[in-house]
Order: structure tokens, then C-alpha cells, then sequence
């Protein structure tokens, strides 16, 4: 049987050689896509281009640790990893550009060249990366660099944990069962009793190895590489019990928080003079990813106001000529941070209703005049939200904006409502290509809606925002549950 030690050492060696591998096959793959490239021109490759190529390589990788890419180690979703190479060799095209303007080194390459090359580099960078993802899973399945996992406590943290890991073979654990002192579930039985017992949890099972004692002589022995201490943060004696006794051994400790039972809001790991700390609630739109939402929503706010500037002023005049009133609408409502906006649209109804009390509308509603039940089916009374998006007070996607009076209704119903206000409010959002539209007449839908939104904030990213978009043309054109 392997020491602790020599299963630790295969694993520590996994992973170096992983650290070593990728960023050789992204250097290769940047090389070799210009080496292709220019035998494809029938101009082979020479000094410049080997520099060239050795440059991208250096500033790639360079670039890979503000993205992500190089934290993902292939152990995030494909998606993701895919993004990250993205936004990587963009970034590494672009600081190329900056230095080829200022030393002249791109007039050596020919255009169309520098286009393929370009074109060419992130599709093999991506395939390469997929090899080796595959790769790893494929060697994990036969059983080579298995770390054997331990859960220090039997609860639905541990629980969410086997699960996360029983689903995902590529991160290489395999789960030899709990340990833990107390069940809190089953409060009339002793863990004794309950030890060697398979019970039944969702789609997996759980199995309770032993107590806590139990676990420290299991990794004395030699039969636990990795633990999972998944205790409640209130068990600090445990906790600290655990790792004392651990601290004689090999195995590798890692502590699961149990931060989920604050309702987590894109949360991440920050460091306040040495001390680190979590956020629980979070905008996650900060920095680089603030910057890059904003120029998204400008170029394409102004894009669609483009194509759309024929039809506003159509359906102005329509309105102008169907019924008495003003063309626009502005109602206040709540913005990022709470903060009170004036959002636009086209007037569909007969009154203008901005005060304390607001009624929503409602399927049949005689306040909506007949072309304005056109326009809400059809979404295109939110058309000059797009002006709301060029001021900065909103944004093509995030959660929709209610009424300042729904908002304090329900913000003291629904627990963590005014946590969507971490994020600028949305033309369009998660919960509206999700089938929430329409109206709240329940405290139940409007709960259903937060949840989405708080959803949105915990995963955006830019490529979520684009598939929320194409899907909104999708949910306009069945006209789902608007009026």
C-alpha cells in the first residue's frame, strides 16, 4: 500500500507537471499558428516572426493571470475557460498593436498574415486546452494521481460536497466517507450506531465512516490523502480538535465555510492588510469587469438606437396621434445602490401613476390604451431605456427596475430584495428570459424574480450577458405573458 507521503508526492507531481504542460502547449499553440500561417503565404518563418511569436507567448502569459485563466487550471467549466482564452489573446493582440505602433515591427508582416494568425491562435489555444482537459479526466477514470477524500462533518454542507464532487471526475477525489461526532439529523442515535451505515441523500449516498476520533487514526494510517472539514463555523472546539490532531500527519486540510447560509452574493476573496476576508454581499462589477460592461453597453445601446431611430419615432407619432398625453413616460425607480433613477418609456396607458401607490398592470386593464397593449406585448415601449443605458443609469442587461413604491413593499417581504441593486437594473434580464414577466399579483412571483436576480449578479459574466439578449428576441417574439 502507498505512504501518505508518496500519494501526496504523485499528487504534488500531477500537479507541476500540469503547471508546466499547459503553458507550453499555449506557447506552442501561439508559434506553431504563425509558423502554419506563413507557410500558407509561402513566406516561411524567419527571425521577425520567431520573435514575434516568442513576444505573444511571454504576453500571453503574462495576461493569463489578470484573466483567470491560469487560476481556472482547467478545473472551472469549459465555458469559462474558453472565455478567459478569449479575453487573453485580446488583450495580447492589443499590447501587441501598442508595440508594433511604437517600433515599426509590424510593417514586417503582411496584413492578411497578422489577420489569420489572429483568427487562427485562440481556436488551437482552445483545442489544446480541451486535449488536456479530456486528457486528465481520462486518466483520473483509470485510477492514476486518486486523491482518497474525507468529509469532517455529516451535514448538508458535507453533503452539497459530495455531491459537487461525485460530479465532477476531473477533480481526481475519490470519497471514502463522513466523520463526524454529531448528526444532527438523526438526534436520537449515537454515531457508533450509525457507523458503516449507507443512508440515502438525494442522488447520492452517504456514507458515515466514523467519528471524528476515528478520522484522525484513518490518516495516521495512511488511508485519507485529502480532508474536507465542512463543520458548521459555531463548532470552533471541533474544528479546532481536528486540525490540531491533523497537524501530526500528512493529509492535506482544506476547510469548506459554511458561508451559503448567508445567501452569498457573488463573493471573493480579498485581502485587508494581511488579514483575508469574503465578501458575502457583492457587486461583481468592479474594475476591469465594471470598464468592459459599460464600453458593451455604449457600443451596443448606440448600435440599436441606430437601427431603431425609424421605428421610435413612428411609434412617438402613433402615440401622439391615438391618444391625449405625452409621448414618454419617466417613472422613478431605484438604481445601483438603491439610488433613485428616472427610467423612460413610451406612454402606454392613459395615466401617468409615479406616486406612493402604484397598481401594476394587469391582463385586461383599462388603463392601457389600444396601441400601448401593442407595445407592452411587444416590448418596444422599453425602447428608450436605451437612453437610460447611455447615461450610465442602466444597463442592456440586470435585473428589471420596479416602481419606487414596489420597492418598499417588498423590500421588507422578501428577505435580501434590495440586494439586486448591487448591479445596475437591466432593458432585460435573467428573470425575463426565464418566464417571469407580467404581473406580480403574489408575494410568490415577485420572490421567484429576486431569486433570478440574484442569480444574474452571483454568475454574470459578458458571455451570460449576450445569451440573455439573444434570448429576449426569442421571449419578444412569442410574446410571453406581457400585457
Amino acid at each position: 500500500m502507498q505512504s501518505a507521503s508518496a500519494r501526496n508526492a504523485l499528487v504534488s507531481d500531477e500537479r507541476r507537471a500540469l503547471d508546466l504542460l499547459q503553458p507550453a502547449l499555449d506557447a506552442l499553440a501561439i508559434i506553431g499558428s504563425l509558423v502554419a500561417v506563413k507557410q500558407v503565404a509561402r513566406g516561411g518563418i524567419d527571425e521577425a516572426g520567431l520573435i514575434l511569436g516568442l513576444v505573444a507567448a511571454i504576453l500571453f502569459q503574462i495576461l493569463s493571470r489578470v484573466t483567470g485563466l491560469t487560476r481556472s487550471g482547467g478545473r472551472g467549466s469549459a465555458d469559462s475557460e474558453i472565455l478567459a482564452i478569449c479575453w487573453t489573446w485580446v488583450g495580447t493582440v492589443m499590447s501587441l498593436a501598442v508595440i508594433g505602433f511604437a517600433t515599426r515591427f509590424g510593417d514586417l508582416f503582411a496584413r492578411s498574415v497578422m489577420l489569420a494568425w489572429v483568427l487562427t491562435t485562440p481556436v488551437l489555444i482552445g483545442l489544446s486546452r480541451m486535449l488536456v482537459r479530456v486528457a486528465h479526466q481520462l486518466l483520473v477514470r483509470q485510477g492514476y494521481a486518486i486523491r482518497r477524500v474525507a468529509i469532517a462533518g455529516l451535514n448538508g454542507l458535507g453533503r452539497q460536497t459530495a455531491a459537487n464532487i461525485r460530479a465532477d471526475c476531473g477533480l481526481g477525489y475519490q470519497l471514502i466517507g463522513f466523520y463526524d461526532d454529531r448528526v444532527a439529523d438523526r438526534p436520537g442515535q449515537s454515531v457508533s450506531d450509525l457507523k458503516d451505515r449507507v443512508e440515502p441523500s438525494g442522488e447520492t449516498d452517504v456514507t458515515l465512516a466514523g467519528c471524528l476520533a476515528n478520522l484522525v487514526d484513518d490518516c495516521r494510517a495512511d488511508k485519507v490523502d485529502t480532508v474536507l472539514i465542512t463543520l458548521p463555523m459555531r463548532a470552533e472546539d471541533r474544528i479546532r480538535f481536528v486540525l490540531d490532531q491533523l497537524s501530526d500527519t500528512t493529509v492535506s486540510v482544506y476547510i469548506v465555510p459554511d458561508f451559503f447560509v448567508f445567501e452569498l452574493l457573488h463573493s471573493r476573496w480579498t485581502d485587508l492588510g494581511g488579514l483575508p476576508a469574503v465578501s458575502v454581499f457583492e457587486s461583481p462589477l468592479f474594475g476591469v469587469d465594471g470598464a468592459l460592461k459599460r464600453v458593451s453597453d455604449m457600443v451596443l445601446a448606440i448600435a440599436a438606437l441606430t437601427v431603431a431611430a425609424i421605428p421610435m419615432l413612428a411609434i412617438a407619432l402613433a402615440i401622439k396621434l391615438t391618444s391625449r398625453g405625452p409621448v414618454f413616460f419617466r417613472q422613478r425607480r431605484y438604481g445601483l445602490d438603491g439610488k433613485e433613477i428616472g427610467v423612460w418609456k413610451f406612454r402606454s396607458m392613459r395615466t401617468c401613476d409615479d406616486g406612493t401607490v402604484i397598481k401594476q398592470a394587469s391582463k385586461g386593464d383599462p388603463r392601457i390604451t389600444p396601441l400601448g397593449a401593442v407595445l407592452r406585448r411587444t416590448s418596444l415601449d422599453e425602447l428608450p431605456q436605451l437612453f437610460n443605458v447611455i447615461d450610465g443609469s442602466m444597463s442592456l442587461v440586470g435585473p428589471r427596475p420596479h416602481a419606487s413604491a414596489h420597492n418598499e413593499q417588498y423590500r421588507h417581504q422578501i428577505r435580501g430584495y434590495m440586494l439586486r441593486h448591487k448591479v445596475k437594473p437591466g432593458i432585460t434580464g435573467l428573470a425575463q428570459v426565464n418566464g417571469c414577466r407580467g404581473e406580480t399579483e403574489t408575494v410568490a412571483k415577485m420572490q421567484q424574480r429576486i431569486e433570478w436576480d440574484h442569480q444574474y449578479i452571483r454568475r454574470w459574466s459578458l458571455w451570460l450577458d449576450l445569451k440573455i439578449l439573444l434570448k429576449t428576441l426569442v421571449v419578444v417574439w412569442r410574446q410571453d405573458a406581457a400585457y
